[in-house]
This record gives structure tokens, sequence and C-alpha cells, in this order.
């Protein structure tokens, strides 16, 4: 309710705002419209159509704050950096409508006022026409490449036309010139900073230590992180695999617990396309790799959750979408063996389309040697397990996990935060700080370069020259300040040295105990307690109705994660339900 109020109050700023702007404009049209001896409604035309593109300001400053992805701002208000795309898309709509709009409006009124060449012109100080409508053709490319039918079939086409935000804002900047542009300039500015900062972590190779590859062409692999790294459940961190593609980046939901794995961080990739195939093709083959580099961006997520404040917690996935909840009984298992901490009950609904896909559950249980220090026991949980495509189980299938353990890499470094704990105070200083540089940058090139020649008219140097400059001062600034907090980070991350040390000593002890063995090792685990302790239902699916009508507790939590038609009826029956004990919540998930 609160999302919709604050979206009809947006629209109606819009409108008010396009009112506004045209109401201004009209008010002198019959003596411009004189004056350039044009028909009134040209006059009008060309005047709504500059209102609508100055209208496409307000939607385009606020376009970037949700994709900056690891920018404190999102957990300040509560975002996820997943949760917000939705409000990246909306705007973008939105934009791109008014801006198209703008572009139509000024293309009709040059044809009636036989003016087309206008289209091409580029003025040495002020508007130039022509940079507008590379800037217009770059964005409606960007934005036909969002269309669901085309972003789903070609996610490849889609991912790698959104690079045409770069031609766009550049030649917007052209157009209005970089004064008037500066109105979106916050929102662009946070998101070059969080961009770049990105591309810092994403250079350095990580650490991978182990995988464990299941039968149901599904693979966990598990990294190396900072002691210091702490993440939320259900937060997401985005992988590269060289040896597969350098420019694919996908992002995975961790299923591992900052808590319970102090030094592992832990991912769950299905084969469900070309890029994981060919990576469950690699860690399954015979004959096994002995090293993966892999690069890194994140984590992202939640700044905390609250899933231990019900009596009763219901976690209702299918498929892969028992990933996000592997995090969150992890967690729970953790607050389970702390002294004084209540859990809730927990009762896990998984459905699954073969018995072979059973092995998923065994994840819950981490690799790490830590994990041995924590009873799961002390946790209430109960798992019902639903194969829906076989009427009982696979006799022949043996249902065995194999893991691998990689050697070491001495280039290899443990996953940790781009700005280490305090990255919020070393954000802050960031934006500060180059802002700070950026506008020294701007005063001298004013004062001693652009002054001399223009003499304060802004009617000689031109604003190509200006706003090119401005841009290159702005990346310089951003790229200096922001790789020197990188490193002085870096530097100071005193547990990195540690983390390196565990991982890279020779010891002889068996992968089982966390350790790395000299010897690069092969294991198979046979299905173990938490497949056989689970209840399982063949040829059948979860009667969710007569489930949540089953369930006691004074509060009762109920999650889903799956396809979208699981969460659509999760969400229906929970919203049907005339009690204010249930609460529901719908987790998105990567695999």
């Amino acid at each position: 309710m609160t999302e919709l109020s604050f979206i009809i109050m947006f629209v109606l700023l819009l409108i008010w705002s396009l009112c506004f702007y045209i109401h201004g404009m009209f008010a002198s049209v019959a003596l411009d419209a004189a004056k350039e001896r044009f028909h009134e409604w040209e006059v009008k035309l060309e005047y709504s159509a500059l209102a609508l593109g100055i209208v496409g300001y307000i939607c385009l400053a606020l376009l970037f704050f949700p994709v900056t992805r690891g920018s404190s701002i999102l957990r300040f208000i509560g975002l996820t950096s997943e949760g917000s795309i939705k409000y990246h898309i909306w705007l973008g709509h939105i934009a791109m409508t008014l801006f198209t709009a703008h572009g139509l409006g000024y293309i009709i009124f040059w044809g009636k006022t036989h003016q087309i060449l206008e289209i091409f012109k580029w003025n040495k100080i002020g508007v130039s026409n022509v940079a507008g409508a590379v800037s217009l053709l770059a964005g409606l490319i960007l934005w036909a490449a969002t269309l669901p039918s085309i972003r789903r079939k070609a996610f490849e086409l889609f991912f790698y036309t959104h690079y045409l935000y770069i031609v766009f804002v550049i030649f917007f900047v052209f157009h209005v010139g970089f004064s008037n542009s500066c109105i979106v300039l916050p929102g662009f500015y946070l998101f070059m900073i969080d961009r770049y900062l990105r591309f810092l972590q994403s250079q350095q190779k990580v650490r991978l230590v182990s995988a464990r590859v299941l039968p149901c062409e599904t693979v966990e692999l598990n990294f190396a992180k900072n002691i210091g790294l702490c993440y939320a459940p259900t937060s997401t961190i985005f992988i590269n695999v060289p040896s597969i593609s350098k420019l694919q980046w996908h992002p995975f939901t961790i299923s591992s617990c900052s808590d319970t794995d102090s030094d592992t961080l832990s991912i769950v990739i299905k084969s469900s396309g070309t890029w994981s195939n060919t990576l469950y093709q690699k860690l399954s083959s015979s004959i096994p790799i002995s090293h993966l580099d892999v690069s890194v961006e994140g984590p992202y997520g939640p700044a905390s959750t609250f899933y231990s404040r019900h009596e009763l917690l219901v976690l209702v996935s299918g498929g892969s979408g028992i990933t996000p909840f592997i995090s969150i009984i992890r967690s729970l298992i953790f607050k389970a063996n702390t002294e004084g901490s209540k859990t809730p009950r927990v009762l896990l609904v998984c459905a699954f389309k073969k018995s072979i896909d059973l092995t998923t559950i065994d994840l819950i249980l981490p690799v790490s040697a830590t994990c041995t220090a924590f009873d799961i026991s002390r946790l209430q949980l109960q798992i019902e397990a639903y194969v829906t495509r076989e009427k009982q189980p696979d006799m022949n299938d043996k249902k065995l996990i194999q893991t691998l353990w990689f050697k070491p890499n001495a280039l290899d470094e443990p996953v940790s935060a781009v700005l280490g704990q305090n990255s919020w105070l070393y954000l802050s200083i960031i934006i500060s700080s180059s802002f700070m540089l950026f506008l020294l940058l701007i005063a001298i090139l004013t004062r001693y370069y652009i002054y001399p020649i223009d003499h304060n008219t802004d009617m000689i140097y031109p604003y190509f020259s200006r706003s090119s400059l401005s841009m290159l001062f702005i990346c310089i600034s951003i790229a200096f300040v922001a790789t020197s907090a990188f490193l002085w980070n870096k530097k100071q991350n005193k547990d990195l040295g540690q983390i390196k040390n565990i991982y890279t000593s020779n010891s002889s002890t068996s992968p089982g105990s966390g350790y790395y063995n000299a010897d690069r090792e092969l294991g198979s685990l046979p299905l173990q307690s938490l497949v056989q302790t689970a209840k399982v239902h063949y040829g059948e699916r979860p009667n969710i109705k007569k489930i949540l009508s089953g369930c006691n507790g004074s509060s009762i939590g109920v999650l889903v994660s799956g396809p979208r038609k699981m969460r659509h009826e999760v969400a229906s029956l929970c919203t049907s339900c005339s009690t204010d004990d249930l609460h529901f919540e719908s987790l998105s998930f990567s695999w």
C-alpha cells in the first residue's frame, strides 16, 4: 500500500510539472508565433515537446539510484539490489516514453515548418539537436531490448545492449550542455562510483576451495572468505568464470551463513542454460580440473532479516527455490546453538520434479569443518519433500554427492567486501572527496582556461568542449579517490593473510576437516541424514492450503521461493486467511 501511494504521488508530480511548464510557455504563444511567423498550434507543439523533455529530467535524475548495488543508500532505506530493480525498470519506461514523445514532437514540428534539417544541427553554443537524436536512438535500441520476449529468450542481447546507456548519457550531456544536465548528476555520480568499485573488485581472482557436484546437475561452489565479511541470509553475489566467458556475469543466491560458515561462502548453481551447463560439465568431468579462476562482485543483500521473530516458520520452495532457505536454516541453526537465543520451529516444504533432486536437501549441511561446532538437532526442523513426476523412488539411482577440492593459487584472494566492514564510511569519504576534487579541477579549468577565452559571456567557448572536459574530470576524480580507498582498505585488511594461510597450508588432514590436502582429492558422499529424516511424498504436489491449515502457532511466518505460479498460489492463500498472526513474504532467488 505504501509503494502504491508513492507511485501515485510520483505520477501526480510528473503531471503537475508538465502542466506547470506548458502553462508558463503557452502564456506567450501568440507573441512567439507572430514573431516566428508560425501558426499558434505549431508553437504549442514545440513548447509541449520541450516540456515533455524537461519533465523527463525528473525520471532521469532518479533512474540510476536503484542500480547502485553496493551503495549504502539502498540498505539505509531498507531496499535490496534485486528488490530495487523494479523501480529502475518503471523509471526507465516512463523516461523513455517522455523522451520519445519529446523527440517525435520536435520532428513533427520541424516537418510542418519545413525545418527538418534542424535535426542534424550541432550548435557550438546552446542545444545540439544531432546529439539529442543520437542519445534518443541509443535509448530506443536499449529500450526495445528490454521487452520481456527479448530479455527472456535472448538475455545476452539484452545485457550487451544495455551498455548503450553510456552513449545515451554522454550525448544527452552534449545535447543539453553540462550545466543543464546537472539535475541528473547526483544519481549518475553515485552510480559511477558504485560501478567503478565493482570493477575494482571484479579484477581480483577469488580462492575457490571446493565444489560439491550433485547428481541432479547442480553444483555448490565454496569460496574462501574474509572472516570479517558478514552478510544477511538471501544475499546475492555475481560471479564470472573467464574460462567459460570473460564478459558474462551471473547472480546467485548465497546459500551459506556468515555465522556458521565463518571462513567460506557458498552458492548453488543449477544447470539450466549454456553457461551453467558448461560449468557443470567442467566440474563433473571424469578428468576433473585442479583449479578454476573465478571473479566475484558483492555480496549484496538486505541489511538485516527478521525470520526468527515468528513461533513457526513455513518455508515453501519449488525446485531450485530451496537455495535461499539453505542460508536461512543455517542462520537459525547458529541462533539455536547460541545461549539464550529463541528460534522458531521450521517446516520446510520443498517440491522437486524427480527423486534425484532430493540430494539438494543435503546442501543444508555445510561442507566446512566449522559446521561440526553446531548441533542441527537443536533446531526443530521438519522437512516435507514432494516428488511430483515419480510414483516411487528410483532404485537405480545411487544418489552420490561428489566433493572436489581445488589446489590453491598464490594470486587468489578470499571474498571480501570491496570497502571493508565500514563500507558506509569509506563510501561517504569517496563521494565527498571525489566531488571536492572535481569542483577544484573545474574551478581551475574555468578560471585559467575557459574564462580568458569566454570572459564569462557563455557565448564563445564551445558547449561540447566544456561538457567533454567536465565529464573527463568527473571520471578522473572518481578513479583517483576510489582506487586510493580500495587499495588502502586492502592494505589494512589484517585478516587477509590469515585466511590465505589457512587454505594454502600443506596440511595432510582430510578435506572434510576444512583444510586442504596437498594431493587433490575427490570424494563421494552417500545420501545422508537430512534426506533420510525427511518425509517424502511421491507422485503428488504439496497441498499448501492443507499444510497452512494444519500449522499451529501464535505467530506464523510463510516464506515462498520458487516458480512464479507457486508464489502466486501461496500468496493468494495467505491473503485469504482471516488471521492476523500469519505473515507472508515472497523471496526472489538466483541460481
